[in-house]
Order: C-alpha cells, then structure tokens, then sequence
C-alpha cells in the first residue's frame, strides 16, 4: 500500500502534458521575460494558442511590421538590460524582421528572436517560405539556431536568454518547426539561471590607477549597452571624483549626465569638430563599454591603431578588446562591476583640471544657438525641448542628419533616457518610442524622427493607439533624403537625384489616427504646441516644417556648393529610332 501511495504522489508530482506552443510559453515565463512584440503568422499558431493560457504573466504586444515588432523588442532591450521576445512568421517575415535584429547585434542590446518555420520533414524542398535560418541571421546575431523537438525547448529558450544577456549582450534567433509546435510532451521548466557578472581584476585596477596618475590629458569614452541605476552612479563617482572629461559614443548621449562640469559631448556623426581637435591630444583613453568603433572614431582615424597615444579599454567580452585599435591594458569585465570597483578606488591627484574645463568649454560653446536662416530655429526648439522634458523622460531618435539638432543642442540629465540605432537604421524611432512607452508607461517618450524615417515605420502609431499609450512624436520635414543628399552635394553639387520626396499632411495623418496634431513652422509656436501634445492625453505628432537648405546644424547646401560651378544641364539623350526592316 505504500508503494502505490508513493507512486501516485509521484505521478502527481509529474507536469501535465502540454503541446509545444504551450511548452514554449512556459518557457518564456520561467526565464523571466514579461514582454512580446508580434505580428502572428500561421507558422506559430500553437505557440499563440500557448501563450493564450500566459497571458497574465505575458504582456503580448500585436504590431503591424515585423520591423517595428523587433525594434520594439530592441528597445526593451536597451531600456531594462534583459531581453524581451519578438515573434515574426518564416520568409517575408523574417526578412523584415532582420533589420532589428542587426540594431540589436550593433548595439549590444540583448534579445530573443523567435522564427515560425516549414514542417521538419519539408527541409529542401524549396517549401513554401523556406528558409535556412542558420545562414540567413549567421552574420547578425550572437546565436542562430532551431528547435525540431519540443523536448528541446526548455533548454534552447533557457541557453538562447544566457547567450543574449552575457558576455557582449546581443540578439539571438530561434526557428520553430511547425509540427514540434504540436507535440504534446511531459517535461518539467528549467528554471531562470543565475550567471555572476564578470568581475575586472584588482591589478588591472591598480594599473590602470597608476596610468591615470601619470597622465596630463586624459579623456573617457562611455559607451555599452545594459547599465543599471547602481552602475550609473558608480561610473559618474568614479569620473568626477577623478575629474576626468567625459566623452561618450554614438547615439550613447544619455549614458552619462550632460549637465555636470566634466562632460565634454559626444564622439559620433556630426560631432564637434573643436572636440575632435581636443581628443588628439589626449595622452590617455580610458574606454568603458566602447569598442571604439567607425562612428566613434570618425573613420578609424582618429586613433592610432598602433597604440602611441594609450588606450585602457573596458568590455565585457575580451574577444573585443584592442580588436582595431592597440591597447595598453584591456580589462575584462561585466561594465557595472566595473564601475563599482574603479569608485572604490582612491582617486588620483588630477593635474588636469585647465584640461578638462576646456573641454567642457568646447561643449557649452556648442550649445549655444547660432541665427540660423528660415523661420524655424531648430537649435532654440532643442534647448526648449530639453526644458520641456520630464526628469525621466526617454527620447529616441532615428538615422539622419536631423537628428544632430539633439546631440548638438540637448544635454540630457542623469535619470533621463535617449536610445537610437548606432548601425544607421531608418524606421527606428518610432517603433522604439512605442515599445519605450509599453514598457514604462508613466514616463514621457518622445520620437525624433525624419520625414524619410517616419514613412518607413510610422505607421506603428497605431500599435500605440491599440495599446493605450500616448507617446509623442517630432517629424522633421524637410522633404528630403537629407543625409543622402549632403553627401551627393558633397560629390555632386548641384545635380540632385533620387534624394527628393513628397508627403503628406502628417498632423492630419495622426488626426486620422484618433490622435492630436499640430504644425510647426516658426520657432515660438513649438513649445506651446509641444504643451499642447502632451496635455491632449493622445498619442501626438508635431510636424516641424524646417528649412531644407539648413542640411545640417553646421552647413548649409550653399555651404556644400560653395567654390564649385554649377555645371551645365546635359541634354537628354535621344534614343535613336529602330531600323526600318528591309
């Protein structure tokens, strides 16, 4: 009699069968992710159905792009430092999805990629929407990989977090065989693991205090991804009881407090070209979470990749370190690990206080507004914005050449956040400002997008109008490929091509929507309107109608001309009638 008692208890204890979308959800629960962004797909009904019975543990975000789904993912991401899960279906959603997933991969930013797939049994045959994950997402993800067992999930989904969220964070992507999703297994969850963060050596520590005691000019670049609160903190102890002038990396402005008397700006596209100068002459680098990459370094050459001027340089994956540049000491190290082990050290007798309050110079003499021509002042509607800002609010932005007015004219304080994609994709902001406000509803977000970005992806408002969330969006119109079109200017003065657009009404485009929009041409009108915005309790758009020659916040396209005549207009080449057949 007590066998039988012991095995009924055990077979009590046993899971109940479930079919793998079930599985999956479990699993997803189990490594404490609480997000989804999706746009469905037949390839992935029964994890939908699965994710049907978590919906209280799940928050499921339906998008209308798989581009915007990831990207919303990605800014998760970026936000929390752990991973949200994005679903797209096989083939064309894939291929749309993929853009997201190489932000991810460039920036850093940890997150899970779930692929519908063809039936197991259907490989090779060219199926319909086939694809070989593996190859595809290779070069764009940290780990590619499929399930075609449902006894697997667990696992992989348990394996594809640790991956995303250790060492150099990124993106991983899992493919999901179409029948797996069906089986009905008896297997228990795994539970979330738990990974000590990497943590810097102490005699790295005390060389690096021992370089930094013996410079004259030294300079900081903050850059990474996944910095907590504490790690924050601990960085901006370090930097200022040092007084070390503080630079930071492309689209990274609000990793480090732009209000105190040690930031020097930002290293990036448009940077100022009096730091540039400056950053030459440093005599020692100290690198935290940068890879020192092509924006930041302007092309690679604003480094010698030989190592004459010294560079420390602090990651969390030591196969990046000195991977272009030399360096002359690389710690290995979880960055906000870092940050709380450098605070606790002595500070050095800094001998370069002249050093750094030019740099912070250079940077309060970049902010200031020149008279820029046209109506529309975008560097006095900058440093009204950043009035305008809660101390908490996020602000993202998207690639193009407006979106220097920010980095020029914005400082950003400590407990505000700015996120945006360092690989130059269009059609982020957006979709990033809507995942932004999901994920913190009672902050302000605001989008900084161009009127080639918004078209791409602006459509993803609706997402937020399904949501309840009312997150505000700056179009810069300038009716233009800006970016595009100052390097063919650069190239090809005056001969246009390809870089001109037409648009529509996007205040009335919103109003279609359900939401609030407004016009701006002149300077005055944009902070009564941006009041105006945020007091509708709507998701809202603000067009700035800006002056197109203004190409960037430093030239103009006359700028770009100037010295170079303009050609003469070739005539059309006529095409010669065919031959009259004999």
């Amino acid at each position: 009699m007590e066998l039988a008692l012991a095995r009924k208890t055990r077979q009590s204890l046993q899971p109940e069968p479930r079919h793998g979308g079930r599985v999956l959800a479990d699993a997803l629960v189990a490594q404490g992710i609480h997000h989804i962004f999706e746009v469905p797909g037949e390839s992935f009904l029964d994890t939908l159905d699965g994710l049907y019975d978590r919906r209280q543990a799940l928050k499921m975000v339906t998008c209308r792009f798989e581009a915007g789904a990831v990207n919303m993912a990605e800014a998760y991401g970026k936000l929390t430092g752990r991973p949200a899960a994005a679903f797209v279906t096989r083939g064309p959603g894939a291929c749309h999805g993929a853009i997201g997933v190489h932000v991810a991969f460039q920036d850093s930013t940890p997150m899970v990629l779930f692929v519908g797939q063809i039936a197991h049994e259907d490989t090779g045959r060219d199926a319909f929407q086939e694809v070989d994950y593996r190859q595809m997402f290779g070069p764009l993800a940290k780990w590619v990989t499929q399930i075609d067992h449902a006894k697997r999930i667990p696992e992989v989904v348990a394996h594809a977090v640790d991956v995303a969220t250790t060492g150099r964070p990124g993106p991983v992507v899992i493919a999901l065989s179409e029948e797996m999703q069906k089986d009905r297994i008896t297997i228990p969850d795994i539970p979330r693991r738990v990974i000590s963060p990497a943590f810097p050596d102490p005699a790295a520590l005390d060389r690096m205090r021992a370089m930094l005691a013996k410079a004259r000019k030294p300079v900081a670049v903050v850059g990474g991804s996944c910095w907590t609160e504490a790690g924050r903190a601990a960085l901006r102890s370090f930097l200022l009881a040092n007084n070390i002038p503080v630079t930071v990396g492309f689209r990274r402005q609000a990793h480090y407090d732009g209000t105190l008397d040690n930031f020097a700006g930002d290293l990036g596209v448009g940077s100022d070209p009096g730091l540039i100068g400056k950053f030459k002459e440093a005599d020692l680098i100290l690198a935290i979470g940068s890879r020192l990459g092509d924006a930041v370094t302007q092309g690679y050459s604003l480094l010698d990749m030989a190592g004459s001027v010294p560079i420390i340089q602090v990651l969390p994956d030591g196969g990046e370190i000195a991977r272009v540049f030399h360096t002359a000491l690389g710690i290995v190290s979880d960055l906000n690990t870092f940050a709380l082990a450098a605070a606790a050290l002595e500070p050095v007798t800094a001998r370069w206080g002249k050093w750094t309050q030019e740099l912070r110079s250079l940077r309060e003499a970049q902010r200031a507004v020149p008279n820029y021509q046209g109506a529309l002042n975008l560097g006095t509607v900058m440093r009204e914005l950043e009035g305008l800002l809660t101390p908490d609010a996020i602000v993202t932005t998207d690639a193009g050449n407006f979106a220097g007015w920010a980095t020029r004219f914005l400082n950003f304080s400590e407990n505000q956040r700015y996120i945006g994609p360092t690989n130059g994709a269009m059609g982020y902001s957006v979709p990033a400002a809507i995942g932004a406000k999901i994920t913190f509803p009672e902050r302000m977000v605001v989008s900084l997008v161009g009127d080639g970005g918004f078209m791409m992806t602006g459509q993803e408002i609706a997402t937020a109008f399904h949501h309840g969330i009312a997150p505000i969006v700056l179009v810069f119109n300038n009716g233009m490929y800006g970016t595009i079109r100052m390097h063919q200017e650069r190239a090809y003065p005056w001969r246009v091509s390809g870089t001109e657009v037409t648009n529509p009404d996007f205040a009335r485009l919103i109003e279609a929507y359900g939401g609030h929009g407004e016009v701006v041409s002149e300077t005055d009108a944009f902070a009564p309107a941006f009041r105006r915005a945020v007091e509708s309790g709507q998701p809202a758009l603000i067009e700035l109608r800006v002056n197109p020659e203004q190409i960037t916040t430093r030239q103009t396209i006359a700028d770009l001309r100037a010295g170079k005549p303009r050609p003469k207009l070739a005539k059309p080449v006529k095409a010669k009638p065919a031959a009259k057949r004999k």
